[in-house]
Protein backbone atom coordinates (compact mmCIF):
# COMPACT_ATOMS: atom_id res chain seq x y z
CA UNK A 1 0.00 0.00 0.00
CA UNK A 2 1.26 3.62 -1.03
CA UNK A 3 -0.54 6.51 0.41
CA UNK A 4 1.03 10.15 -0.71
CA UNK A 5 -0.26 13.45 0.92
CA UNK A 6 1.00 16.77 2.24
CA UNK A 7 1.64 17.82 5.90
CA UNK A 8 -1.56 20.04 6.31
CA UNK A 9 -3.80 21.19 4.10
CA UNK A 10 -4.82 24.75 5.79
CA UNK A 11 -3.35 27.05 2.69
CA UNK A 12 -4.80 29.26 0.83
CA UNK A 13 -2.19 29.20 -2.08
CA UNK A 14 -3.19 25.99 -3.06
CA UNK A 15 -6.52 28.12 -4.62
CA UNK A 16 -5.99 27.24 -8.07
CA UNK A 17 -3.74 24.08 -7.50
CA UNK A 18 -6.17 22.32 -5.30
CA UNK A 19 -9.07 24.01 -4.18
CA UNK A 20 -11.76 26.16 -6.34
CA UNK A 21 -12.73 28.29 -3.35
CA UNK A 22 -11.39 30.34 -0.71
CA UNK A 23 -13.70 28.61 2.02
CA UNK A 24 -11.03 27.01 4.70
CA UNK A 25 -14.09 24.53 5.76
CA UNK A 26 -14.35 23.09 2.44
CA UNK A 27 -10.73 22.60 2.40
CA UNK A 28 -10.25 18.78 3.74
CA UNK A 29 -12.98 17.84 2.08
CA UNK A 30 -11.81 19.07 -1.36
CA UNK A 31 -8.06 17.69 -0.50
CA UNK A 32 -9.31 14.08 0.09
CA UNK A 33 -11.19 13.80 -3.37
CA UNK A 34 -7.33 13.91 -4.56
CA UNK A 35 -4.91 12.38 -1.86
CA UNK A 36 -5.97 9.55 0.53
CA UNK A 37 -3.44 10.87 3.33
CA UNK A 38 -2.91 14.06 5.36
CA UNK A 39 -0.40 14.69 7.82
CA UNK A 40 -1.96 16.71 11.26
CA UNK A 41 0.44 19.01 12.50
CA UNK A 42 -1.70 20.75 14.75
CA UNK A 43 -2.05 18.70 18.17
CA UNK A 44 1.96 18.59 18.34
CA UNK A 45 1.93 21.66 20.37
CA UNK A 46 0.70 20.91 23.02
CA UNK A 47 3.40 21.72 25.78
CA UNK A 48 3.31 25.08 28.07
CA UNK A 49 4.50 25.79 31.49
CA UNK A 50 1.85 25.61 34.51
CA UNK A 51 -1.00 24.11 32.28
CA UNK A 52 -1.47 20.71 31.54
CA UNK A 53 -1.08 19.04 27.73
CA UNK A 54 -3.46 20.57 25.43
CA UNK A 55 -5.11 17.16 23.67
CA UNK A 56 -7.40 17.69 20.90
CA UNK A 57 -10.88 18.82 20.93
CA UNK A 58 -13.70 16.42 20.51
CA UNK A 59 -15.82 18.44 17.96
CA UNK A 60 -12.26 18.92 15.74
CA UNK A 61 -11.63 15.45 15.27
CA UNK A 62 -15.03 14.93 14.83
CA UNK A 63 -15.06 17.48 12.23
CA UNK A 64 -12.04 16.13 10.32
CA UNK A 65 -13.23 12.51 10.09
CA UNK A 66 -16.75 13.81 8.60
CA UNK A 67 -15.28 15.22 5.90
CA UNK A 68 -13.03 12.27 4.22
CA UNK A 69 -14.47 9.23 2.87
CA UNK A 70 -13.95 5.81 5.00
CA UNK A 71 -10.59 4.94 2.83
CA UNK A 72 -8.99 8.15 4.02
CA UNK A 73 -6.30 7.76 6.77
CA UNK A 74 -4.94 10.56 8.96
CA UNK A 75 -0.99 10.36 10.12
CA UNK A 76 -1.04 12.18 13.06
CA UNK A 77 1.82 14.03 15.24
CA UNK A 78 1.23 12.94 18.69
CA UNK A 79 1.34 15.77 21.25
CA UNK A 80 5.02 17.18 22.04
CA UNK A 81 4.05 16.86 25.46
CA UNK A 82 5.05 13.27 24.82
CA UNK A 83 7.95 13.64 23.40
CA UNK A 84 10.09 16.66 24.16
CA UNK A 85 12.44 15.64 27.63
CA UNK A 86 12.27 19.38 28.35
CA UNK A 87 10.32 22.49 27.82
CA UNK A 88 11.20 24.59 25.30
CA UNK A 89 13.48 27.38 26.98
CA UNK A 90 11.75 30.35 25.31
CA UNK A 91 8.77 29.25 28.11
CA UNK A 92 11.26 28.89 30.96
CA UNK A 93 13.46 31.82 30.65
CA UNK A 94 16.50 29.76 29.51
CA UNK A 95 16.13 27.18 32.11
CA UNK A 96 16.78 23.86 31.41
CA UNK A 97 12.91 22.40 32.64
CA UNK A 98 12.26 18.84 32.40
CA UNK A 99 8.88 17.62 31.58
CA UNK A 100 6.73 15.69 33.67
CA UNK A 101 4.49 13.74 31.19
CA UNK A 102 7.50 12.80 28.74
CA UNK A 103 6.32 9.60 27.46
CA UNK A 104 3.41 9.37 29.93
CA UNK A 105 1.60 6.09 29.22
CA UNK A 106 -1.59 8.29 30.65
CA UNK A 107 -1.29 10.91 28.81
CA UNK A 108 -1.31 8.96 25.65
CA UNK A 109 -3.88 6.60 26.46
CA UNK A 110 -5.83 10.08 27.08
CA UNK A 111 -4.36 11.35 23.45
CA UNK A 112 -5.82 8.07 22.06
CA UNK A 113 -9.54 8.49 23.60
CA UNK A 114 -9.41 11.94 21.77
CA UNK A 115 -8.66 10.44 18.62
CA UNK A 116 -11.71 7.86 19.13
CA UNK A 117 -14.53 9.60 16.61
CA UNK A 118 -11.80 9.05 13.91
CA UNK A 119 -12.48 5.43 14.06
CA UNK A 120 -11.11 3.70 11.54
CA UNK A 121 -9.22 6.77 9.96
CA UNK A 122 -6.37 7.18 12.00
CA UNK A 123 -2.85 5.95 10.26
CA UNK A 124 0.58 6.33 11.83
CA UNK A 125 0.97 8.22 15.27
CA UNK A 126 4.34 10.28 14.94
CA UNK A 127 6.64 10.49 17.59
CA UNK A 128 8.65 13.31 16.59
CA UNK A 129 11.63 13.60 19.11
CA UNK A 130 14.44 17.02 18.70
CA UNK A 131 17.46 16.96 18.74
CA UNK A 132 18.33 15.30 21.92
CA UNK A 133 21.63 16.77 23.36
CA UNK A 134 23.82 15.26 26.42
CA UNK A 135 22.20 17.62 28.48
CA UNK A 136 18.24 16.22 27.71
CA UNK A 137 19.41 12.37 26.88
CA UNK A 138 23.19 11.53 28.23
CA UNK A 139 23.06 8.09 25.82
CA UNK A 140 21.07 6.84 23.54
CA UNK A 141 20.61 3.34 25.48
CA UNK A 142 19.06 5.74 27.88
CA UNK A 143 16.59 7.02 25.14
CA UNK A 144 15.76 3.57 24.16
CA UNK A 145 15.18 2.21 27.44
CA UNK A 146 12.87 5.02 28.61
CA UNK A 147 11.19 4.31 24.88
CA UNK A 148 10.86 0.57 25.63
CA UNK A 149 9.37 1.50 29.50
CA UNK A 150 6.71 2.95 27.60
CA UNK A 151 5.91 0.64 24.39
CA UNK A 152 5.25 -2.24 26.68
CA UNK A 153 2.49 -0.22 27.60
CA UNK A 154 0.82 0.07 24.27
CA UNK A 155 -1.17 -2.17 22.23
CA UNK A 156 0.79 -3.78 19.27
CA UNK A 157 -2.13 -2.57 17.14
CA UNK A 158 -1.18 1.06 17.91
CA UNK A 159 0.42 2.29 14.41
CA UNK A 160 3.26 4.07 16.22
CA UNK A 161 5.93 5.49 14.30
CA UNK A 162 9.16 7.29 16.01
CA UNK A 163 10.79 10.18 13.86
CA UNK A 164 14.37 10.79 15.28
CA UNK A 165 16.27 14.41 14.97
CA UNK A 166 19.78 12.88 16.11
CA UNK A 167 21.98 11.21 13.33
CA UNK A 168 24.16 9.32 15.60
CA UNK A 169 21.02 7.40 16.53
CA UNK A 170 20.28 6.09 13.42
CA UNK A 171 22.39 2.77 13.94
CA UNK A 172 22.22 -1.04 14.36
CA UNK A 173 21.07 -1.04 17.50
CA UNK A 174 17.85 1.60 16.81
CA UNK A 175 16.38 -0.55 14.31
CA UNK A 176 16.66 -3.51 15.60
CA UNK A 177 14.74 -1.71 18.47
CA UNK A 178 12.14 -1.04 16.48
CA UNK A 179 11.80 -4.42 14.54
CA UNK A 180 11.58 -5.99 17.92
CA UNK A 181 8.88 -4.37 19.10
CA UNK A 182 6.94 -3.15 15.90
CA UNK A 183 7.60 -0.15 15.79
CA UNK A 184 7.50 2.19 12.48
CA UNK A 185 10.54 4.28 11.52
CA UNK A 186 9.93 7.94 9.78
CA UNK A 187 12.28 8.46 7.21
CA UNK A 188 13.26 12.36 7.60
CA UNK A 189 14.33 14.01 4.43
CA UNK A 190 15.97 17.52 5.80
CA UNK A 191 16.33 19.03 9.15
CA UNK A 192 20.09 18.32 8.72
CA UNK A 193 19.63 14.74 8.66
CA UNK A 194 20.92 12.40 5.86
CA UNK A 195 19.82 11.47 2.97
CA UNK A 196 16.43 9.27 3.73
CA UNK A 197 18.04 6.70 0.73
CA UNK A 198 21.34 6.34 2.22
CA UNK A 199 19.98 5.38 5.47
CA UNK A 200 17.46 2.93 3.90
CA UNK A 201 19.85 1.45 2.11
CA UNK A 202 21.83 0.97 5.05
CA UNK A 203 19.65 -1.01 7.44
CA UNK A 204 16.47 -1.80 5.12
CA UNK A 205 16.63 -5.63 6.44
CA UNK A 206 14.86 -4.27 9.57
CA UNK A 207 12.70 -2.33 7.57
CA UNK A 208 9.67 -4.92 7.29
CA UNK A 209 6.02 -3.85 8.01
CA UNK A 210 4.71 -0.10 7.78
CA UNK A 211 7.47 3.55 7.11
CA UNK A 212 6.94 6.76 7.02
CA UNK A 213 8.55 9.20 4.75
CA UNK A 214 8.44 12.80 5.60
CA UNK A 215 9.74 14.84 3.04
CA UNK A 216 10.40 18.31 5.04
CA UNK A 217 13.39 20.57 3.16
CA UNK A 218 16.14 22.33 4.17
CA UNK A 219 16.56 25.75 5.76
CA UNK A 220 13.20 26.92 6.24
CA UNK A 221 14.02 31.17 6.24
CA UNK A 222 15.37 30.52 2.92
CA UNK A 223 12.41 28.87 1.06
CA UNK A 224 10.03 31.02 2.90
CA UNK A 225 12.22 34.07 1.46
CA UNK A 226 12.00 32.84 -2.07
CA UNK A 227 8.07 31.75 -1.43
CA UNK A 228 7.16 34.79 0.19
CA UNK A 229 4.84 32.23 1.97
CA UNK A 230 2.68 31.87 -1.20
CA UNK A 231 3.03 28.03 -1.67
CA UNK A 232 2.04 27.85 -4.98
CA UNK A 233 5.28 27.00 -7.30
CA UNK A 234 8.49 24.94 -7.12
CA UNK A 235 11.48 27.38 -6.42
CA UNK A 236 13.99 25.04 -4.72
CA UNK A 237 13.45 21.82 -7.54
CA UNK A 238 15.10 18.40 -5.99
CA UNK A 239 14.42 16.54 -8.87
CA UNK A 240 17.30 14.16 -8.96
CA UNK A 241 16.58 13.78 -5.08
CA UNK A 242 12.96 12.90 -5.63
CA UNK A 243 14.21 10.26 -8.31
CA UNK A 244 16.29 8.67 -5.60
CA UNK A 245 13.62 8.69 -2.96
CA UNK A 246 10.88 7.00 -6.14
CA UNK A 247 13.07 3.98 -6.47
CA UNK A 248 13.39 3.70 -2.36
CA UNK A 249 9.31 3.74 -2.28
CA UNK A 250 9.32 1.44 -5.44
CA UNK A 251 11.58 -0.87 -3.51
CA UNK A 252 9.98 -0.89 -0.23
CA UNK A 253 6.27 -1.58 -1.98
CA UNK A 254 8.42 -4.74 -3.73
CA UNK A 255 9.21 -5.89 -0.38
CA UNK A 256 5.15 -5.57 0.42
CA UNK A 257 5.87 -3.03 2.84
CA UNK A 258 3.21 -0.63 3.47
CA UNK A 259 4.60 3.67 2.62
CA UNK A 260 3.51 7.19 3.98
CA UNK A 261 4.67 9.57 1.88
CA UNK A 262 4.25 12.92 3.78
CA UNK A 263 5.65 16.52 1.33
CA UNK A 264 5.65 19.82 3.42
CA UNK A 265 5.90 22.82 1.29
CA UNK A 266 9.36 23.85 2.47
CA UNK A 267 10.72 20.39 0.35
CA UNK A 268 10.51 22.25 -2.82
CA UNK A 269 7.85 25.40 -2.01
CA UNK A 270 4.20 23.57 -3.16
CA UNK A 271 3.82 19.97 -1.84
CA UNK A 272 1.36 19.62 -4.14
CA UNK A 273 3.30 19.95 -7.35
CA UNK A 274 5.97 17.91 -5.29
CA UNK A 275 3.76 15.23 -5.24
CA UNK A 276 2.88 15.28 -8.81
CA UNK A 277 6.30 14.98 -9.50
CA UNK A 278 6.37 11.92 -7.34
CA UNK A 279 3.93 10.22 -8.93
CA UNK A 280 5.28 10.73 -12.77
CA UNK A 281 8.50 9.20 -11.56
CA UNK A 282 6.59 6.12 -9.90
CA UNK A 283 5.37 5.58 -13.57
Amino acid sequence: MLRIGTCSWKYDSWVGILYSTLDKTEYLAAYSKKFDTVEVDQWFWSLFPGTPPKLPAEETVKQYAAAVPDNFLFSIKVPNSLTLTHYYKKYTKGELKANPYFLSVDLFEAFLEKLEPMGGKTGPLIFQFEYLNKQKMPAQQIFLSKLEEFITHVPRNIPVAIEIRNPNYLNEQYFRFLETHGISHVFTEGYYMPPVTGIYGKYKKYINKQTVIRLLGGNRTVIEKLTGGKWNKTVLPQDENLKQITKMIQDLLERQIDVFVNVNNHYEGSAPLTINKILTYLK
